[in-house]
């Protein structure tokens, strides 16, 4: 009886070990890669001795480390887009970082025997360019798109129980990008290893049909590699919990289509991101084959003429804003808690929307607004056949078009964040009925591998698309800027609603502030700065106030997307013929991810549910004693009363005099005296509601830091961002502090990076020290893979020292 017991034990262990091997491995190749500047011979090849080349970990990006310089990518070109009529020298355009060139990396990685008659698949989420990837020597393919995800079927090329040998050459050409497109394996490389019969890759779309407060109906497309298998999927709730299962026996022509009923769903949407796991197991002779899971969202989409945007029924307005893929001093390689940190930061200022421009996103990226309850436009391309730049994606249009939207799709179609697709971004084929042909075929292809999304285009030339049929064409007209023409494309195009695909280019640099007051269109000052007054903007935009107006006024106006939540590397209009400019200034926060002013213009128009109550602008004004000295108030308030040093600058109400008027509190004729500046806010039956108050403040005595999370992973990979400020011996920010300051962290983490959010300052982010820029900058501190303590210690001469301990788990 004990011999029948142990026999039985010794077999369930082995039926447990066989259930196991049979399933995928997914494995990421994230360490210890070589790296090598430039095209050596033969770098491919086995044999070749890489021992003296620098060791990467990827996502890696070779060109932020720079240096700047002026020379990079210098472009003479005339920008139709701004409304250039002639050529002229750009400087600092693609950010002025060393990005052009060729590199390769080289990875050794090792197949167990056992996984011997296994298919192996090699991806990448992204490779900036046109990526060739060999393995043992051998070719196995290549991508020219440098945003786009694709794999390789290497089964053939594998070796089993030996080092196998992967390498891959990049090329970034110049005059190829209008912004810094980064340079390397950016972002994720995995292999995956599965059984010969097993679900395809990207092979599983779910979609949501039918919603009811009852039931939903989730429909399950599964592509397998044999007709002969049978499918099992079960549906888990957001505690592991299974709700729901569907088991089926026949497929067509390699595809099993399962409808099955979720009983009282909980809904996916912007307030409570809720999110289902589908887990989808292959079966042969009742053997596990494959097993996958998935995570989507139940929720239901509806552009509704002369309406507008409905998510599960409810009317819902586009908050959006465009994102570029690069993180600022950590350039483009993906890192999840940088993408997070943007997204909180977002959040609080009270979008609902992401644009991903002018690129197909990251995979994190739509993982975390799956889970945080963003919206998400999933861009294409930023050309099609007619140039913007000399070697851009013009150059593989025609042979590459539709295989690389194929990937986009088919990579991210299960994301519940996106709801539309952009099929480019002020392409120059907008002019003339080919435009319109290839507008529609794009579309074609959107629609027929994802029937359940709309898509857009952002037209800047909305008169052609008029004339054109270009956007009539389109699923949703979008129209970047051009608030003047809004009405006139609402009754035009036949859709019913117009979408703000792009919006606002309002510039302005963080805490700098310039006189006298005015608006005024690419206004340029000798620091090459832009103020912080928010009423400055490019050639062909305007200020935020127009899109709120056309969004408030008109039900038929979808939202807006504006340009940009964050400044980026590169397009530093409206000096991007100014050395030695080399970021952008439209962000509503800089490129550290410190908030500029007008993220408080948004934040009281799209933050429901926090009050809102901002001044500006600091109040250090040293020689501007006696001057006119304008004081803006963003609230979510109503009314407000200013007062300088305790007298009373009257009350100002938001009113329709003007658009300013309807969103801002504007004292104009203040005049400047040293002291306190205090703003108090009224409710709506005029009672005082919440106060604010500034101070104008001594000499830099000491340094403040403050990290947005104390605790972070010790995975190698996670960033704590630690703001650091200066105070004056009565703890009052000093607003204009430039001072230069030194970073030392000690412990179980390092020193990743700092930036101060300065456009023109050419000091290098990996580099330990940096000036602050209006009395701050962004330290960032990234964990090791041993838990424990981290300290970051900053110092500055003739300021006390300041430390703080992070703590890794």
């Amino acid at each position: 009886m004990r011999l029948k017991k142990h026999f039985l034990f010794i077999f369930s262990i082995l039926y447990i070990s066989t259930f196991v091997a049979q399933e995928r491995k997914v494995i990421l190749l994230e360490e210890n890669w070589k790296f090598k500047k430039g095209n050596p011979d033969n770098a491919h090849q086995i044999d070749y001795k890489d021992n003296n080349w620098q060791t990467v970990s990827v996502p890696h990006d070779w060109a932020i480390y720079g240096p700047f310089d002026k020379e990079i990518d210098k472009q003479v070109v005339k920008i139709t887009q701004n409304g250039e009529k002639k050529a002229t020298e750009k400087t600092g355009r693609t950010g002025a970082l060393p990005y052009i060139g060729e590199a390769w990396y080289r990875k050794t990685f090792t197949i167990d025997k056992k996984d011997a008659n296994k298919k192996i698949i090699l991806l990448f989420e992204g490779a900036m360019s046109q990526p060739k990837v060999f393995i043992n020597g051998k070719k196995v393919g290549e991508w020219n798109y440098g945003y786009n995800y694709f794999n390789f079927d290497i089964t053939e090329f594998i070796k089993t129980d030996t080092k196998n040998k992967l390498a891959v050459h990049l090329n970034n050409m110049g005059l190829s990008s209008r912004w810094y497109p980064g340079a390397g394996l950016y972002r994720k490389v995995q292999l995956i290893i599965k059984n010969k019969n097993s679900i395809l890759q990207w092979g599983t779309f779910i979609t949501t049909p039918k919603i009811s407060e009852n039931s939903a109906k989730v429909n399950m497309k599964t592509k397998v590699s044999n007709p002969n298998l049978i499918l099992e999927t079960k549906i888990k709730n957001a505690n592991g919990l299974v709700v729901a299962s569907l088991k089926s026996n026949t497929s067509f022509q390699n595809e099993f289509d399962q409808n099955i009923l979720v009983k009282s769903p909980v809904l996916w949407s912007i307030e409570n991101p809720y999110l289902y796991t589908a887990e989808t197991t292959v079966f042969l002779d009742d053997k596990i084959q494959d097993k996958k899971t998935t995570k989507f969202g139940i929720r239901s989409i509806a552009y509704k003429p002369q309406k507008g945007f409905f998510l599960n029924g409810k009317h819902t307005k586009f908050k959006g804003v465009c994102l570029h893929h690069d993180l600022g001093p950590i350039g483009t390689a993906v890192n999840k808690a940088a993408l997070r940190r943007q997204l909180q930061i977002l959040k609080d200022m009270g979008t609902n929307a992401i644009r991903s421009a002018h690129n197909m996103p990251s995979i994190e990226q739509l993982e975390l607004c799956d889970e945080m309850g963003f919206l998400f436009l999933a861009e294409s391309f930023d050309e099609w056949a007619k140039p913007k730049v000399k070697n851009g994606y013009n150059r593989f249009f025609e042979k590459d078009v539709e295989k690389d939207i194929i990937n986009l799709v088919h990579a991210t179609r299960n994301h519940p964040s996106i709801v539309m697709w952009s099929a480019g971004n002020e392409v120059p084929d907008q002019w003339g009925s080919l435009g319109a042909k290839r507008a529609k075929m794009i579309q074609d292809i959107f629609h027929r591998e994802d029937p359940t999304r709309p898509v857009t285009v952002g037209m800047d030339q909305v008169k052609a698309t008029m004339a054109s049929g270009f956007g009539a064409v389109m699923d949703i007209p979008g129209l970047n800027y051009r608030t003047h023409l809004y009405k006139e494309a609402y009754e035009k195009f036949p859709q019913g609603f117009i979408l703000g695909s792009e919006t606002a280019s309002t510039v302005s640099s963080r805490g700098i502030y310039k006189f006298p007051v005015e608006k005024a269109s690419m206004k340029q000052y000798d620091d090459l700065q832009s103020s912080s007054y928010d009423l400055e903007y490019c050639s062909w935009s305007n200020l935020p106030e127009d899109d709120f107006v056309l969004q408030d006024d008109n039900d038929w106006v979808l939202g807006e997307f504006v340009w940009t939540g964050f400044d980026y590397l590169g397009e530093p209009t409206p000096y991007d013929s100014y050395w030695p400019s080399r970021s952008s200034y439209f962000g509503i926060n800089d490129l550290a991810g410190l908030p500029k002013d007008r993220f408080y213009l948004y934040r009281s128009k799209w933050n429901k549910k926090d009050t809102t109550l901002h001044i500006l602008p600091h109040w250090n004004w040293k020689g501007r004693e006696g001057k006119k000295t304008p004081v803006f108030v963003y609230t979510s308030f109503d009314s407000a009363e200013l007062f300088v040093n305790g007298k009373s600058m009257g009350i100002q109400k938001k009113n329709n005099t003007s658009p300013l008027e309807r969103y801002r509190l504007m004292w104009m004729d203040v005049v400047y005296n040293p002291g306190s500046l205090k703003v108090v806010a009224f409710d709506k039956e005029g009672k005082p509601a919440q106060e604010k108050e500034i101070f104008t403040a001594g000499k830099p005595y000491k340094l403040v830091l403050d990290a947005n999370r104390k605790t972070i992973k010790a995975n190698g990979k996670d960033i704590s961002f630690v703001t650091v400020s200066v105070v004056d011996k009565k703890g009052i920010p000093c607003p204009t502090a430039t001072n230069q300051l030194n970073f030392k962290v000690t412990g179980n983490g390092s020193f990743k990076a700092v930036c101060n959010g300065d456009a023109t300052s050419l000091e290098l982010f990996h580099l330990p020290k940096m000036k602050l820029f209006s009395g701050k900058l962004v330290v960032l501190v990234q964990a090791d893979k041993k838990p424990g303590e981290i300290k970051l210690k900053v110092t500055g001469k003739s300021l006390k020292t300041a430390t703080i301990k992070i703590t890794s788990k």
